[in-house]
């Protein structure tokens, strides 16, 4: 029974593994697909002719190289690709996969471990039928098709984790460029320890022999053992004097002792060491030819690493090809042609002596150009071509290659002596193997400075390391460097499956004017998923040389393939991940008219157009996850893609007589352009395009194939998706924006533009996209945007709220702009909380010809890469109109040189519209941020212009806390701005702005037939002081708009550059319930009024009458407002109708209207034909002159133990007058300083004398009128007593004597040169080695004034 037993045990074991065996291998058959026992092996060879069907339930398994014309799988058909082979290449045309059809590469649980390429062949122009849907060159999966891709599991991309250098140096490197502009001898000197350069100068010894004595000198001061870098820019020999010579000849050189004008000249030592000198010199070959003297030493720094000093002095001809020209009319048609047939065609475009001739066919065909004569300049040249003949060129067009004039250029290199890099890195990258291609991004304002490398053996390497061949050329960051994650992103381009576009050699016309802008092919193949699908899963791939120049071509493209998630059937969901998109020619990945795509880890690299892009506006619920896109270039396909030169050169579509804008209508390419917001973006990194990073556009209505997808202003309400993680940087225009749409109706007599060009569009996003349901915000939360030229966020609309986000080295950190005139969401606010601002930081970036602006930084003055100019105003938040609220923020490193208006806080420039008192700004934090730096309101100048428009005029925010201006509560105000200014008022002239305290609203103003005028604002308590408004929009518009911010309950005037408006809309903005101002407004006599009040629901776009206007004879009757009614008063003597406008209903705190809509008064006006001017300021005061009062008293100031940092604003007082209490007359006269007043009781001057450094007051002192008259030597002596860097205030009482060799000191402590005193006066003076911008006299008869807050320490600012 035993035995039996043991029998039956061993052929149940046997049955057991013969059934397991089988499960494994039907498991690896459905794992890994070329394992299917029923695929056959196909081997087709090469043959372009042969038209591949795989239809039938035939199932293929390519193992070999293969050529073909073109396979179509369908109809139950699949092609497999056989792993574990010789690589294998397959050339075909396209790949058509329908009807059930699969081809297959790895699965998801077996990826593809072979190598393999699938070629795209074939030119746009061969003649071969393209398909109606796909084209040409195309991979396409139409109705039932399956594709999947499956290629190694590679990590994707990462970030350096340490920094990498230029030059390839453990620490530092150097690269330096010069040309012209810096003349004479430059000299490096370089710690030999290091490699570091520790000092370098330039001597200018062609302009002045001083310059030659002080290189003399400087070598004197080097020590021995240093390395010294000297060579010649440019000349340096006209005023090179013996003593230069002889003491460069004692340091070795040969030649420098006979040096000559303009000779290139490189000298390498070791001071005190003069045979290790290296040297070489060459005569200057004039304006036609290059010169070069150059010399290189290796040295062996401390840490044992060899390092090489490379150094150049040369001459350089660059030569670059003129564009294309075609035939011109007059040229002759026969025999040959002639150069200056061309130039008489092309005026200024073909230089004197080409060096080169280049022709081609119109179609694309290479000519050889034959040049046999040439008369002075007159070159003659024949073409030779299949449809050319002996009797000349035809049907062609050519272009020449130019030498420009010889420029001078300088290079000093310090870099390694081993051609290869070791990267050290964030994530293991093990998976990165030899022979792989990598591209490190930029870290600085230019895109172009990514890198590629290839990946090197290396044993010794860590899984976070890896090692390539060359060394870096620019300094790319891999550090968080003053709380910001500024580490550069590391790409891998390779992968084992590639699918790539077979190239010509050069450009060729398939597409209008293509080779206009692009000198190489762009007809690249391209991939294209359609509806209906039956799966397609993506990973692991590498596509280059993919895309076409013509709409729907693109490396990966879902086109109207409606949901691609499990909401659509599809389990697993459509994904593309891990997949490398490089050097292609129109975008990266396209989701158009398609919903729940997973786009996961891709790296989009040197792209043409946008790279991750969204269509046309119905696309949602798509994911973004780790995806990295950079160096995004111009393309023609779009307008928003194009640049400027593209824009006005491609216009078709338009209507005749358009003229492009291209700021304003294309210049929009993105790395992910998002045209519908309800997307999904995380992890991911804009790492440099030529304009934006993160573009949210508007599509008021879908376009071409996904026309009436979604209901007209669906996307512009639609909330945003997730918004989580992303970086941006390296971008010109802005890391991000949120704004504009794009034009969805064609080209016509009013709207001249074409379809598609860029247009205003505003986002204000709503539950269910539906504008009567509840605001829902668009939440960014640690979003980073660093080194991006001009913004590093735009973000206009309704509630956008940012979260824990980063700023640095932009130009201008971050603008929150509203929707509208005021904002159309009303009630809506943008607000950024829990944020880091650095306005110049430690990443200094890399200095060269190709830096567009290099300068002096802000604190250390140290030489930095520059976002747009050496003198531009650098800002953290730049305030545009509002509301908005920023809390909790802190400014690192904003610090202003004379001549470049850094500040943390600032306003846009050159800002015709209006600003917002309802801008919250609450616990700032600074930090090497000096109190001067905080905010700067602007003057006169570069950038800021005149300073005149009518936003520049009115700007204000609200320092809730005082954290900004040490005030809690106080409103910050432009310093000249009278109508929100009050007597208490103080000024903070490093900001040219005043602290002030008030309730604020605006008044809205349209002004119908005429709507060109100009306005003029007064307030009646400071009559003196008018405001001049232009208006916000151009003179081409059928009314003008006015919207200033005013003090409430005030009376005002208002007046005009000529004849009175007939019709006059005033709208009350920001005005709470029973909040009112009075106005008198402006009118010729004979003038009829017909007057009354309506409410105006901008939502709704309804309009409700509210009561009506009646005239009296008394002004006091003006105060019976009553909702329904309300009264006018005609003055006709001075002109002025006057009205109290009053807010009737309550508001919600950010609206700007009330819960009922807009309140408004509408003003008709009939006036008389032969009316003037309608200016009555003349009549209207004195008459109706206010005293001024302050109505809202000024906030205390924050105590020292309040304050968060040491520097702080001292706040100052002085004022003298004359009083009178009945018949008595009397002067008062007082200094008061931070609270502490000190009264002048004797007639004469007091002087209190400050500490500049700690604002401490450290002596008070008096001069009587017998002093000031009679030994004015003893306040002379006094002034020169005080120690420097003290501040001195002074006033006067009584009738002091006002002249005198005594008034001279006031120059010394600053006063300008050439004023005169009158009876009183009022002086903040300084006695230092400079002159601070807050020096100020004051004099009048009757009294004088001066309310300030002055910066201590008091600090002189670098020159820029």
């Amino acid at each position: 029974m035993a035995l039996l037993t043991s029998q039956y045990l061993a052929k149940y074991f046997i049955f057991l593994l013969f059934v397991i065996s089988s499960v494994s291998t039907a498991e690896a058959a459905v794992t890994c697909p070329d394992n299917d026992p029923e695929l056959e092996n196909w081997n087709p060879g090469h043959n372009e002719e042969n038209h591949v069907e795989i239809r039938n339930g035939r199932k293929l398994l390519l193992s070999s190289s293969a050529t073909v014309h073109s396979i179509h799988i369908t109809d139950g058909g699949k092609l497999v690709i056989k792993d574990d082979v010789k690589p294998i290449i397959l050339r075909t045309r396209h790949i058509l996969i329908e009807n059930d059809g699969e081809l297959h590469i790895g699965s998801e649980m077996c990826p593809y471990q072979s190598n393999v390429v699938i070629i795209l062949y074939g030119r746009a122009d061969d003649g071969s039928q393209p398909n109606p849907y796909f084209g040409q060159k195309y991979l396409g999966v139409s109705k039932g098709g399956t594709l999947e891709i499956h290629g190694k599991k590679k990590l994707s991309w990462t970030f350096l984790n340490k920094t990498l250098h230029p030059g390839g140096l453990e620490e530092g490197g150097y690269y330096f460029e010069r040309s012209w502009g810096h003349r004479g001898v430059i000299v490096h000197v370089i710690d030999p320890k290091t490699g570091a350069v520790v000092h370098s100068d330039r001597f200018d010894t062609y302009r002045a022999k001083e310059e030659s004595i002080r290189l003399s000198q400087y070598l004197g001061r080097v020590v021995n053992g240093m390395i010294l870098s000297v060579a010649v820019n440019d000349e340096g020999s006209r005023n090179l004097d013996d003593s230069a010579r002889k003491a460069m000849t004692k340091l070795g050189s040969k030649h420098f002792l006979h040096l000559g004008f303009r000779h290139p000249w490189s000298f390498i030592t070791v001071k005190g060491n003069p045979s290790s000198s290296v040297e070489d010199h060459i005569e200057y070959q004039g304006h036609k030819g290059s010169a070069a003297a150059k010399v290189f030493k290796l040295f062996k720094a401390e840490n044992g690493e060899h390092f090489n000093v490379s150094l150049s002095s040369e001459w350089v001809q660059d030569v670059e090809w003129t564009e294309w020209f075609e035939k011109p009319d007059k040229a002759r048609s026969k025999d040959v042609e002639k150069l200056s047939d061309f130039k008489a065609a092309h005026p200024d475009k073909i230089c004197r002596q080409p060096i080169d001739i280049q022709a081609m066919t119109l179609d694309g065909a290479n000519l050889t150009t034959e040049v046999f004569y040439k008369s002075g300049h007159d070159y003659m040249f024949l073409c030779h071509g299949k449809d050319q003949t002996g009797e000349g060129c035809h049907n062609y067009r050519v272009r020449f290659l130019c030498g420009r004039a010889v420029k001078p250029k300088l290079t000093v290199t310090i870099d390694t002596n081993v051609n290869s890099t070791v990267l050290n890195l964030v994530d293991d990258v093990s998976s990165w193997k030899p022979g792989d291609r990598l591209v490190v991004a930029s870290t600085d304002y230019s895109m172009y400075q990514a890198e590629e490398f290839e990946v090197l053996p290396c044993r010794a390497c860590r899984p976070t390391q890896v090692k390539v061949a060359g060394k870096a050329t620019y300094l790319h960051i891999g550090e968080v460097i003053d709380g910001v994650d500024m580490r550069a992103e590391v790409g891998l381009l390779s992968r084992n499956v590639v699918v790539m576009g077979e190239m010509e050699g050069q450009c060729y016309e398939y597409s209008s004017k293509l080779c206009s802008f692009f000198d190489f092919d762009t007809f690249g193949g391209h991939i294209k998923i359609g509806l209906d699908f039956k799966a397609t899963h993506i990973e692991g791939l590498e596509l280059k040389y993919m895309g076409q120049q013509t709409m729907g071509h693109y490396p990966i493209h879902f086109h109207m393939a409606g949901d691609v998630d499990e909401k659509g059937g599809y389990n697993p969901p459509t994904y593309v991940k891990d997949v490398s998109i490089h050097h292609t020619f129109s975008r990266c990945v396209t989701v158009h008219g398609s919903n729940g795509l997973l786009v996961k880890d891709a790296v989009g690299y040197d792209a043409l157009g946008h790279c991750f892009f969204t269509e046309d506006g119905p696309e949602e619920r798509n994911t973004f996850d780790h995806c990295l896109g950079l160096l995004v270039k111009p393309s023609t396909l779009l307008p928003s893609d194009r640049d400027s030169r593209m824009c006005k050169l491609i216009t078709e579509g338009a209507y005749p007589g358009y003229i492009p804008k291209p700021r304003q209508d294309c210049s929009a390419v993105s790395t992910f352009w998002i045209a519908n917001p309800h997307n999904n973006l995380i992890n991911c990194a804009a790492a440099g395009s030529e304009e934006t990073g993160f573009w949210f556009v508007l599509h008021h209505v879908p376009t071409g194939p996904s026309a009436g997808m979604y209901s007209p202003g669906y996307s512009e309400h639609m909330p945003m998706g997730k918004f989580s993680n992303n970086r941006a940087h390296s971008n010109y225009r802005a890391g991000m924006i949120i704004d504009n749409g794009v034009k969805t109706t064609p080209a016509s007599a009013k709207d001249k533009r074409p379809i598609l060009t860029l247009i205003s569009g505003r986002y204000s996003p709503h539950k269910d996209a539906d504008p009567l349901k509840p605001r829902e915000p668009a939440i960014i939360e640690r979003f980073i945007a660093y080194k991006n030229q001009d913004h590093g966020a735009w973000l206009r609309g309704g509630d956008v709220w940012l979260d824990n986000c980063q700023f640095a080295d932009n130009g201008i950190g971050l603008t929150l702009a509203s929707g509208g005139t005021f904002p159309h969401d009303d009630g809506s606010k943008q607000e950024i909380k829990n944020s880091l601002f650095v306005g110049e930081s430690g990443n200094l970036g890399t200095e060269t010809m190709d830096n567009e602006i290099w300068g002096p930084g802000g604190l250390d003055h140290r030489g930095r890469t520059l976002p747009i100019g050496p003198d531009f105003p650098i800002r953290g938040i730049q305030f545009y109109d509002g509301p908005i609220n920023i809390q909790n923020c802190t400014f690192r490193k904003f610090a202003a040189l004379v001549g470049r208006h850094t500040s943390a806080l600032a306003f846009r420039l050159n800002n015709a519209w209006q600003s917002c008192p309802n801008n919250n700004v609450t616990d700032i934090h600074f930090e090497d941020v000096p109190i001067t730096s905080r905010v700067f309101f602007g003057e006169p100048g570069p950038w800021f212009n005149g300073l005149d428009m009518d936003g520049d005029k009115t700007s204000v925010f609200h320092d809730v806390d005082g954290s900004v201006s040490e005030y809690p509560g106080s409103y910050l105000i432009k310093e000249d701005n009278w109508l929100i200014k009050h007597p208490d008022c103080i000024d903070v002239p490093d900001w040219r702005g005043s602290i002030c305290s008030g309730h604020f609203a605006q008044i809205y103003i349209q002004a119908y037939k005429p709507a060109n005028l100009k306005m003029k604002i007064i307030k009646n308590d400071y009559h003196n002081h008018p405001l001049y408004l232009e208006g916000a929009l151009s003179k081409s518009t059928h009314y003008q708009q006015y919207q200033p911010v005013i003090t409430l309950r005030k009376g005002y005037t208002i007046h005009w550059d000529k004849t009175a408006p007939e019709e006059l809309a005033i709208w009350l903005i920001n005005f709470n319930k029973n909040d009112w101002i009075q106005v008198g407004f402006c009118y010729p006599k004979g003038t009829t009024f017909s007057i009354l009040s309506d409410i105006h629901n901008r939502l709704l776009k309804k309009t409700y009458k509210t009561g009506t206007f009646y005239r009296t004879s008394q002004m006091e009757k003006l105060e019976h407002r009553y909702p329904s009614k309300g009264y006018y008063y005609w003055d006709e003597d001075t002109g002025l109708l006057f009205l109290k406008l009053k807010a009737q209903n309550e508001k919600e705190k950010f609206a700007f209207c009330s819960v009922k809509g807009c309140e408004r008064i509408r003003i008709k006006a009939v006036i008389p034909k032969t009316a003037g001017v309608s200016d009555c300021e003349a009549m209207a005061y004195p008459k109706y002159i206010e005293t001024p009062i302050v109505e809202v008293p000024m906030p205390k100031k924050l105590s020292s133990a309040q304050l968060k940092t040491k520097d702080h604003l001292l706040e100052v007082k002085i004022e003298t007058y004359k009083k009178q209490y009945f018949h008595l007359k009397d002067d008062f006269a007082y200094i008061e300083v931070d609270g502490v007043r000190f009264f002048l009781t004797d007639e004469g001057i007091q002087l209190v004398v400050i500490d500049g450094h700690h604002g401490k007051v450290v002596d008070r002192v008096t001069f009587k009128n017998s002093i000031l008259q009679g030994i004015p030597a003893q306040l002379e002596n006094y002034i020169s007593n005080i120690k420097d860097h003290s501040i001195v205030l002074v006033t006067s009482k009584g009738r002091f004597i006002s002249r005198g060799p005594w008034t001279k000191v006031l120059e010394k402590l600053g006063a300008e040169d050439g004023f005169r005193l009158k009876e009183k006066m009022a002086f903040v003076g300084f006695k230092g080695s400079f002159r601070p911008v807050w020096v100020k006299l004051v004099t009048n008869e009757d009294s004088a004034k001066i309310y300030q807050a002055l910066p201590i320490p008091v600090v002189k600012k670098m020159k820029l």
